[in-house]
């Protein structure tokens, strides 16, 4: 850690919240990385939402979200605080105003919501701000502006599902176009929009997952195929397990493992049961430590219906497991699958009559079912071992290809082409 305050970058990273998910993991991690180079790092979210992601180097509490050294609620070490004068850690700033200026009623409440978040950039004078997800991205822009801070908005999901209606949608390409730079994680993503957004935005990958930087489980692998990730119809495990049921009956030593919780919990039990497999169907609900969950199990299936770039998908491949996944938008699974070389990628579910569908296509002319493919691709699977292990072993590969080093270096490089101060 670099011990000249003076000279560090100062980058503050807005996000809803710290709660356990890929987009979260993505910051915390890309915080604690810039932390190590010198850089100066400050959160800035609307509110604690736990259970969140424990940050080495956080001055706060990660049980109740408590700031150290001060007791205001939306300023993490007091309005004295000196540009230089930095604690020796990452700070966090709460931007959601006191809930008595929040009552009287909407338009009163966005005016709070602006004033308070434009203060705390006015105060922080970051070098940059990095915004995260939905509409955070045009509430950064909006408040930072005149302000002479650079803004970097970041789409962390398919836009077609984080902008999916007019209110959300059309905000995002009027304050995208005023952003200095626009992050996305594919290059499918790009074409949800305009041409001049296209034109700034840069593609940046998700990480592995560094709990996932680790030899391979060499030994027995368990008849298991496993899944990872909330439970609800986008993710889609639903139509995993009706192709698991297919696939069951062939090979019934195998079992479903579902870590994740979601809303749709109590349906897809239900599912699992009108199928006969409830006993086969394990639904683990969150877990610490997947890797040590999963590693000696032998198939990882993704079903997503929509993904940007898949962390669960990419952390099994990590693992060195054999895996399946939808051949989803915004193209993140492609990016990373070789169909039949280190994975396979198959049509998400009901994709058979559509033309842009890569898997379909493929499907379609080797006159397969689209439909079911999935379970004719988890019965190869459990038929040849060995062809799993081979294909896991590709699959590891993605280690040293989407390597923290290697990704939240590209980060900081972007990053300082904005802060011009910073060689």
């Amino acid at each position: 850690m670099a011990a000249d305050n003076e000279r560090k970058p100062h980058i503050c990273l807005y996000i809803g919240s710290l709660q356990k998910g890929g987009a979260e993991r993505v910051m915390t991690h890309l915080a604690e990385y810039l932390y190590g180079e010198g850089w100066r790092v400050t959160f800035v979210t609307t509110y604690f939402r736990p259970p969140e992601y424990v940050l080495p180097h956080a001055l706060w509490d990660a049980k109740t979200g408590e700031l150290y050294g001060t007791e205001e609620e939306t300023v993490s070490w007091g309005r004295e605080r000196s540009a230089t004068a930095a604690p020796d850690g990452i700070c966090r700033v709460y931007s959601d105003p006191k809930p008595e200026k929040l009552e009287k009623g909407r338009v009163r409440g966005f005016i709070a919501r602006y004033r308070t978040l434009r203060e705390i950039w006015k105060r922080e004078k970051p070098d940059i701000i990095l915004s995260f997800i939905g509409y955070n991205n045009s509430f950064a822009v909006l408040t930072s502006r005149g302000l002479g801070i650079p803004v970097a908005v970041s789409v962390r999901s398919n836009p077609a599902y984080e902008y999916n209606t007019a209110k959300l949608r059309l905000p995002a390409f009027f304050f995208f176009r005023k952003a200095d730079g626009v992050v996305l994680q594919t290059h499918e993503a790009a074409e949800f929009f305009p041409k001049d957004i296209q034109k700034k935005a840069v593609i940046l990958p998700n990480a592995i997952n560094p709990d996932f930087i680790h030899p391979r489980y060499e030994g027995e692998r368990m008849n298991r195929v496993v899944c990872v990730g909330r439970l609800d119809h986008n993710k889609n495990q639903d139509y995993l397990i009706r192709q698991f049921a297919r696939a069951h009956e062939k090979h019934p030593e195998y079992t479903l493992h579902l870590y994740g919780d979601g809303p749709a919990r109590t349906e897809f039990e239900h599912l699992a049961d009108q199928l006969g497999i409830a006993e086969a169907v394990i639904f683990e609900g969150l877990v610490d430590g997947v890797r040590e969950k999963i590693e000696k199990s032998r198939i990882f299936v993704l079903p997503s219906r929509s993904e940007g770039m898949p962390n669960a998908l990419l952390e099994a491949m990590g693992a060195g497991l054999a895996c399946i996944s939808t051949d989803c938008p915004c193209g993140g699974p492609r990016d990373l699958i070789r169909d039949g070389e280190n994975g396979f990628l198959v049509p998400v579910e009901g994709a058979a009559s559509k033309q842009g569908e890569p898997a379909a296509a493929a499907a379609r002319k080797t006159e397969e079912d689209p439909d079911s493919i999935m379970a004719e691709r988890l019965i190869r699977l459990m038929d040849d071992p060995q062809l799993a292990d081979r294909m896991g072993r590709e699959a590891a590969r993605v280690q040293e290809s989407y390597s923290p080093e290697r990704i939240n270096r590209q980060w900081k490089d972007y990053l300082c082409s904005f802060i011009h101060s910073i060689s």
